[in-house]
Formats: C-alpha cells, sequence, structure tokens
C-alpha cells in the first residue's frame, strides 16, 4: 500500500465521533476510523484534505461539481444571489427564469417546481404521481437509488436468493427504521427484462401510480437501460394509465442538455433533477406535463419547504444551467471521460486483465468482466473485489473514486491533462498493487 498521512484526519477523526455519529454529516462518508478523510478545500477537478494531501477527485460531490469546485463563474453569480436576501416565503422573478431554461432543455417538460435535495424532488414526484392517480402503490427498478425516504428504500436480497429457483428473491428494506407496512405499495423489477416487466403491469397496472426509473443507475455503476426498455416502460405506462417518472437527479444536464431521457427518445409525466443543476449549490426540480404537474395545487398535491428557491441557489442555477446550455462544456466533458477510459482500457489490456464499461462518458461504471451487467442481479452476484480493492490504493495514491464499485467515476469540466496524466499514472500503480495483493493471498492459501 502506498504511504500516505492521515494524522491529522485521524486525530479529527477521534474528536469529530464524539459529536458526530460517526464522525460524518453522512454515513457514506465514513470510510473507517483510519480512512475518513476531512476535506480543507477545493478547486477544479481536485480537492486537498486537512493533512494536505492532493487528490483528483471523481466522487465529485456524487455528481454535483459538474464544472468543479469553486468555479468562479457560478461562485460570483451565487453572491449575486446573496444581494437578493435569502428566502422570504415568497417568490422571485428568477423562479422563472430558471423555469424557463429547463424548460427549454429537456423537451416536454412544461411546467417545473422545486427542491432542495434529489431525495426532496423524488419524494414531491411521487406524491403527485399518487394525487393524479389515486392510486397508492408504485414500480422500482432493482439497483435504483431514488434517495433517502422510506418509499424508495427497497432492495431485493440476494444473498439469502437461490438463483437456481424459480421464486424472486426477498423484497427487504436497506435501513432500519422503515415501516414494514410499506412495503406492500412497492413493487420491484429487474432492469432490462421485458418479460418481467410486462408481467408487473399485467398482475399489478390498474393499482400502481408511477413506475420510477433511473435509466442509467447512479449508485448502481452506471448499469443503463437499454432504448427498446425505458420505450416499453412508457407504453406500457400509457396502456394501463401509471404515470412515468424518470429520475434525472444524476444524469439531468450531464449525459445530454436534456438529460437521459433525450438519449432515449422518451418523454415522462415527471422527471426530477438536482445534481448539476448548480455546480454542488443546493437546489433540485420536479418537472413535467402541465396536466400532471397542475395537480400541485390547494386541494391537490401539497408541496413546498421554507427553502425552496433560495436566493443563491437560484442565481447559481441560473449561470450553471445557462453554461450548459450556450457552451460546449458537455461535449468536453465526455471526451475527457472517454479519453480517461480508453487510457484505463490500455493499461488493463497490457496486463491481460478482462474489463468493460458501462454508462456515458460522463458517469462510467469500470468492470471487471468481458461484459458489463446489465441489472442488479448480475452485479450483486459478481465479483467486484478486484475493484475494491483498487480503490483502496487510488485513494493512496491521490485518486478519489468511491471505495466500492457502486458508484459511477464522475466527471468534470475542471479535469484537464494534468488530471488525466496523474489519474493515469496512479492507476497503473493501483492495478500492479493489486495483482500483487493478489498473488500474495495466493501464496498464503
Amino acid at each position: 500500500m502506498a504511504a500516505r498521512d492521515l494524522s491529522r484526519s485521524n486525530a479529527h477523526f477521534k474528536k469529530a465521533v464524539q459529536r458526530l455519529p460517526l464522525g460524518v454529516a453522512s454515513t457514506f462518508r465514513y470510510w473507517g476510523e483510519e480512512r475518513t478523510i476531512y476535506v480543507d478545500h477545493g478547486k477544479g477537478g481536485r480537492f486537498w484534505d486537512i493533512d494536505g494531501n492532493a487528490y483528483v477527485d471523481y466522487r465529485l460531490g456524487y455528481g454535483p461539481a459538474i464544472l468543479g469546485y469553486a468555479d468562479e463563474r457560478v461562485d460570483a453569480a451565487a453572491r449575486r444571489g446573496m444581494e437578493i436576501g435569502g428566502v422570504f416565503a415568497l417568490s422571485t422573478e428568477r423562479e422563472l427564469t430558471v423555469a424557463d431554461r429547463i424548460a427549454g432543455m429537456v423537451p416536454g417538460m412544461d411546467l417545473v417546481r422545486y427542491s432542495n435535495s434529489g431525495t426532496e424532488a423524488v419524494m414531491a414526484a411521487l406524491r403527485l404521481a399518487r394525487a393524479h392517480t389515486g392510486r397508492e402503490s408504485y414500480l422500482l427498478i432493482e439497483g435504483s437509488y431514488h434517495g433517502l425516504f422510506d418509499a424508495a428504500m427497497w432492495m431485493v436480497n440476494l444473498q439469502d436468493w437461490d438463483a437456481g429457483s424459480n421464486a424472486d428473491p426477498q423484497v427487504v428494506s436497506y435501513s432500519k427504521g422503515v415501516p414494514q407496512t410499506v412495503r406492500q405499495l412497492a413493487h420491484l423489477t429487474p432492469m432490462n427484462d421485458a418479460e418481467r416487466l410486462e408481467d408487473v403491469f399485467r398482475k399489478h397496472g390498474d393499482t400502481l401510480a408511477a413506475m420510477l426509473i433511473e435509466p442509467i443507475q447512479g449508485n448502481c455503476c452506471a448499469i443503463s437501460a437499454t432504448t427498446e426498455f425505458v420505450r416499453l416502460a412508457r407504453a406500457l405506462c400509457d396502456r394501463h394509465g401509471v404515470l412515468l417518472i424518470i429520475d434525472e437527479v444524476k444524469t439531468g444536464f450531464r449525459v445530454a442538455k436534456g438529460g437521459v431521457q433525450s438519449l432515449h427518445g422518451v418523454v415522462p409525466d415527471i422527471a426530477t433533477f438536482a445534481k448539476a443543476m448548480a455546480n454542488g449549490y443546493p437546489i433540485a426540480a420536479v418537472a413535467g406535463r402541465e396536466e400532471v404537474m397542475r395537480t400541485f395545487r390547494y386541494g391537490g398535491a401539497a408541496h413546498g419547504g421554507t427553502y425552496t428557491a433560495h436566493s443563491v441557489s437560484l442565481a447559481a442555477a441560473e449561470e450553471c444551467l445557462r453554461i450548459l446550455d450556450e457552451t460546449p462544456v458537455l461535449e468536453t466533458i465526455a471526451t475527457y471521460g472517454q479519453g480517461l477510459m480508453d487510457g484505463i482500457s490500455a493499461i488493463l489490456k497490457r496486463r491481460g486483465i478482462v474489463h468493460s464499461f458501462t454508462g456515458h462518458p460522463s458517469m462510467f461504471g469500470l468492470f471487471f468482466a468481458a461484459t458489463p451487467p446489465d441489472n442488479y442481479r448480475d452485479w450483486k452476484l459478481s465479483d467486484y473485489s478486484f475493484y475494491d480493492r483498487m480503490a483502496l490504493h487510488l485513494h493512496d495514491l491521490g485518486v478519489i473514486c468511491e471505495p466500492d464499485s457502486r458508484e459511477p467515476w464522475f466527471m468534470c469540466e475542471a479535469h484537464d491533462a494534468g488530471c488525466l496524466t496523474d489519474t493515469l499514472r496512479a492507476v497503473e500503480t493501483a492495478v500492479d498493487l493489486t495483482l500483487q495483493d493478489l498473488e500474495d493471498a495466493k501464496k498464503k492459501a
């Protein structure tokens, strides 16, 4: 393992854990007592921890920093937003300006409402669908992540499942504290299995309020739906009076101006956006066709929030979306991502390591298999130990990706030639260290 001094982070952890559960503000920021790091500052495609270690970052806050950290253009706009005054429990003109931009970028998004996070946006979208249809149950795709709220926190238990049986795996919550009574409303189906999708609609289509789908799964290795599967979902929803919700919290304004839905040529009834909207300032949106969105009204679906459409976040979103819409930034990001994938692939090929990628050049997953999985079950039952070990070496070598293979690698506009060179150098070393780890383990066995 490469040397890296984390003495200050380790010392801070011992103090922080006395006041903060696991020493952090989000469970997913805890990487162990000796590997949890604390950020000092970020700039462009890199950040520095409190020990002075520099990292090329491919987590980017799980995707928000699409232009890079501390982007001068967006930060200047945010400062102008501060002059407005914050929140008033009243509206400002900029709400319409940003909504017009969203509607212009994403076909079929007639009306817009704002939220503060992706989780809040999806919660509002599901409530809207229920209010509009008068139904309560809903359909999720296995492996999807729609935020930390009770209705969305369901997964299939593959650990105790006999893959050779005709029975489906048990559906369980992935957190304590989720009421089991909520389970009866949730239906799950595998990604890209047309027959299973049709079967769910045959059995439950008349009770479903909505089908939620991430066509690129943002918390499951960027596993991607085929266009045929997304279009089948659209057709089945139409046939059964179900609202199609495309969750673009991570893909929106990243993989294309019109989001992943535009790549498939499918217009949902409702879509949710968040991560890339304001380059890290907290804002999200629920958008959709007018007939559905008008259900947000007195006597219809309730929606609101004290900090919704905060003047700082709105101003940041106005500038960030302008840049994404009017400049070639998305092409720049995709070109960098493709170059990174090509570089990683060359390193692995020289060592005879079988591998593949999935997702999009701006947010991709890496697999050590000839063909990437196209559904959660295939990924969960695969061997991803090489990736998990390699990721730890990458951290020590100054490259940050998620410590396990579920989270995609995210690109930003500020990733430059220096970032690419440093990353590929680290990947080459990390791969060799991982191979050595495996060889050492084999000798001990």
